[in-house]
């Protein structure tokens, strides 16, 4: 290319930059970085912070370490972890679905990657289900048939929901599969507006093969981000509030998700206030609209929930769901561009806490998180749509540390050491709850419910004494005293791993 061409070819990104910038002040109002939503806009990402950068930078809650654990992969999104420790990641401008390997020789990295499968309409959410990976797209939902041991596609990828509109914004689809149903999300086509299609600003119910769909909430301008509680197994999901009526104004959502439950968008924002703008003559419907359970600070744009179930955390993160502030543009100044924590307490009040944050600092943004997913050795993954990286974050392990494989922490399983007296305690608590009606240990038991072999391989003791508290249904929650927990968890984990 000659020098003549690439300053014609600087100079016009130039005026296309300006170009936008000006629209944006003066249409859309004030906007963060220009820059940052200019390469949003256009699916451009930035070079991966250096390790020196994120060091300076980047910082995660106490008790937690961080790698990276994929570079380089352009704009990425959702996330669905298999059975084996492979990483699924959803590229929606390149119409594929990317398989990372797993880490098998503790280099913090992903041991490959390959396309496992493309042409596609915009890919987003996924999601692996009894021997299937559903995939929604913008205009569709689609299921094939994957072996989550050799991480290979078997047969044909098909439709089994399709007609869904995609125009206007907010085309990004997610699902969740939950009490075998399959939950949809379809943002809003507009900031504020009344739709044609009323599946749009809704999240949609349907049968696992895609039948018999409803809408079964709606008033949902953009809920990217759905997930379902363990310890009631209700549904909650983020929502993404109106732009232009200021820095402040209106919050992000997070509503507790029911069945035929309308949530206000666009006659009423937040927690019960008018629209200025589609507000006028619908006071009536303040009567029943719900309110969101918790609210995000204004455009801070949360996508990505996860409530954590399997992941090794301190115990006062038992309660917890991780969630993904993509970040603010519709403000003066940046504000999001973190992963929080919200933590339930008994009485079900929410609280929130900075669980990884510094990818904004002075206005200069190195990250925007997208998602979160549970990694089968204990650690956690966090997204980034921008710098096009994955993160691997655990926890009780230092910077530096290496981080072991699934095959390597099955190699390394050992009885542990605990006091006598509370594996003796830990055994009465398992017998006197009748534990072996529904689980095998040791050649005992019933083989319906899950092994408790291994367990060493899965948790430490704080950590199965943190499940314990709030386990996963359909297991019941057993009312036990912290010691119990932790002796039982000291008797499960005192078991030979065979």
């Amino acid at each position: 290319m000659s020098l003549i061409s690439k300053a014609f070819k600087f100079l016009s990104a130039g005026i296309l930059f300006l170009v936008l910038a000006v629209t944006a002040l003066f249409v859309f109002g004030p906007v963060s970085n220009p820059g940052t939503i200019l390469k949003t806009v256009l699916g451009q990402t930035i070079d991966t912070p250096t390790t020196e950068t994120i060091q300076q930078r980047l910082k995660v809650a106490e008790g937690f370490s961080l790698v990276r654990y994929a570079t380089e992969l352009g704009h990425i999104r959702f996330m669905a972890t298999s059975a084996n420790g492979d990483l699924l990641v959803s590229q929606p401008r390149q119409g594929r679905v990317l398989k990372l390997n797993h880490d098998t020789n503790g280099d913090n990295r992903h041991d490959g990657m390959s396309v496992l499968i493309d042409g596609l309409t915009r890919p987003h959410g996924l999601a692996l289900h009894n021997g299937w990976l559903y995939i929604a797209e913008s205009n569709a939902v689609g299921r094939v048939a994957f072996d989550q041991t050799s991480g290979q596609l078997i047969g044909d990828y098909q439709h089994i929901i399709t007609g869904l509109t995609d125009n206007g914004n907010h085309w990004t689809r997610s699902l969740l599969i939950h009490n075998q149903s399959l939950f949809l999300s379809l943002g809003s086509t507009c900031n504020v507006c009344e739709e044609e299609d009323p599946r749009r600003a809704s999240i949609m119910r349907f049968e696992l093969d895609g039948s018999q769909g409803e809408i079964f909430a709606s008033g949902l301008r953009n809920s990217v981000g759905l997930d379902a509680a363990p310890w009631n197994n209700e549904i909650y999901a983020t929502d993404n509030g109106r732009d232009l009526l200021g820095d402040d104004y209106p919050p992000c959502e997070l509503n507790h998700i029911q069945k035929n439950q309308f949530y206000g968008w666009p006659y009423i924002n937040g927690f019960g206030d008018l629209d200025p703008d589609m507000g006028e003559g619908k006071e009536h419907l303040l009567a029943t609209a719900t309110s969101p359970v918790f609210g995000f600070a204004a455009h801070n744009a949360p996508l990505g929930i996860r409530f954590i179930r399997n992941a090794r955390i301190p115990e006062h993160y038992a309660r917890t769901a991780l969630v993904a502030l993509h970040g603010s543009w519709n403000r003066r100044t940046p504000d999001g561009y973190k992963v929080i924590a919200l933590h339930w307490d008994e009485q079900g009040n929410i609280s929130s806490s900075d669980f990884l944050s510094g990818f904004e600092q002075n206005g200069d943004i190195i990250g925007r998180p997208v998602d979160i997913a549970e990694s089968v050795d204990g650690c956690l993954f966090v997204s980034d749509d921008y710098a096009g990286t994955i993160y691997r974050v655990c926890y009780g392990q230092q910077p530096g540390d290496t981080l072991q494989s699934p095959e390597k922490l099955q190699q390394a399983s050992t009885p542990q050491n605990f006091p006598m007296a509370q594996v003796t305690l830990g055994k009465k608590v398992f017998d006197r709850h009748n534990c072996l009606q529904c689980h095998h240990l040791n050649d005992e038991g019933n083989r319906s419910g899950k092994s408790l072999q291994n367990l060493s391989a899965r948790y430490q003791p704080d950590t199965l004494a943190a499940y314990l508290l709030i386990p996963n249904p359909p297991m019941p929650r057993f009312p036990l005293t912290a010691d119990e927990r932790e002796a039982l968890a000291a008797y499960l984990l005192s078991q030979p791993d065979l």
